[in-house]
């Protein structure tokens, strides 16, 4: 038999011994799967939801939940701001463009937002199928919504009171009716129902011909017209208007390293039982070397090699570290898309079907222990005395 065979049934003499070992390995590299995994789907949503977005005025209160309400639409709003004072700041010198948004209502959770051609641009949003929406209770909706509601061009449907699903009754008269539906985009949008502001006012029973200061939005998405904005803007928000100026990548800085926390704990955790799966590795080796001594001798006098019998040790600890990451790679990316599963909302929604090239290293990490685990064990076989252990045996 050649050396990886008499590894692989000398590993399953002792089956349990196996079990644990590879159930310990797995358990750490599924953690680490996850976190990574789990971290960088959520960093890319942070990044890739708020490009282009250099800040966020709404009502005041919570900036990180205005933050979340008007960009990743996992939070409700902290209020209203009136339509005159949000087209009076759209005006000022140091803003380039400003996006409007006006939330209230929602479709079996999806979020409907009324807002304009500019957060069409802002996200450089493609249709499918359809066309954009030019007049009131007109729609364009994103791929998740089409594709979860089973919803295509012509259909109408009811919004319902509120930004989540059954939190108030349906919105009675005139329906929605799609007219297009967006291309994925991998972002909040595909998960969003969009129309003019108009027709989120008219639901409401605002009608769109009154005076302005009677007219409000949620929010304006604001991009500066030079870095001086970045200073300034901001400072004049906050202390001389009625409204507060939240930056995107403050916040999600912020958020961020809360979720941190947690992050670096469970990193730990990991590390710790991965440090713990390399110990059993090298006792279980280190025993299974010195019930099995003779053997190796009777190995040598038949002809076998000092580094045969090395590489038969090293190569039980390789093979018992890669099952084991394969296995917790797997078992990682499994939790994650159980955990997307069941997740309530859709806009911040994780899949285990999303893979980085940084998982390579998890497994180079799991080789790099059982080659460690195993190098002592492996350089005592190399160097047993023949004669000694066949004369004790």
């Amino acid at each position: 038999m050649n050396p990886f065979q008499i590894s692989w049934k000398s590993l399953l003499y002792n089956k349990w011994t196996f079990f644990l070992n590879v159930l310990l390995i797995a358990f750490g590299t599924g953690i680490l799967t996850l976190l990574l995994i789990g971290t960088t789907q959520i960093g890319d949503k942070l990044r890739g939801n708020a490009k282009g977005i250099d800040l966020v005025v709404g009502a005041k209160g919570s900036p990180l939940q205005l933050i979340l309400s008007s960009i990743y639409f996992i939070d409700f709003p902290t209020g209203n701001i009136s339509l005159a004072d949000a087209q009076q700041l759209a005006k000022n010198p140091m803003v380039k463009r400003a996006v409007p948004l006006a939330l209230g209502d929602n479709y079996f959770g999806y979020r409907i937002v009324g807002t304009d051609s500019g957060y069409i641009n802002l996200y450089q949003l493609k249709l499918a199928s359809g066309k954009f929406w030019e007049k009131d209770f007109e729609v364009v909706i994103g791929s998740e919504v089409a594709r979860n509601r089973k919803l295509k061009v012509g259909d109408t449907f009811h919004g319902s009171h509120g930004l989540t699903s059954g939190e108030e009754g349906t919105h009675e008269g005139r329906p929605n009716r799609v007219t297009g539906i967006l291309e994925p985009t991998g972002n909040t949008t595909d998960n969003l129902i969009l129309t003019n502001i108009s027709t989120i006012w008219n639901i409401h029973g605002i009608e769109a011909g009154e005076q302005n200061d009677k007219r409000e939005i949620t929010s304006l998405l604001i991009q500066y017209k030079s870095r001086m904005a970045m200073i300034v803007l901001p400072m004049f928000v906050n202390k001389s208007t009625s409204m507060q100026a939240a930056s995107p990548a403050k916040e999600s800085a912020r958020l961020f390293s809360l979720i941190g926390v947690g992050v670096e704990t469970m990193q730990w955790f990991a590390v710790s039982l991965m440090f713990i799966s390399g110990i059993s590795v090298f006792v279980s080796l280190y025993n299974y070397l010195k019930e099995n001594m003779y053997d190796m001798a009777i190995m040598r006098v038949m002809g076998a090699s000092q580094f045969r019998l090395f590489l038969i040790i090293i190569l039980e600890g390789i093979i018992l570290t890669t099952i084991g990451s394969l296995l917790g790679i797997i078992l990682g990316h499994f939790t994650l898309e159980l955990i997307g599963h069941f997740q309530d909302s859709s806009q911040a929604k994780l899949t285990g079907f999303f893979f980085v090239p940084d998982e390579f290293y998890l497994i180079v990490g799991g080789l790099i222990i059982g080659i460690l685990a195993s190098i002592l064990p492996a350089v005592q076989a190399y160097s047993t005395d023949i004669s000694k252990t066949i004369s004790k045996g």
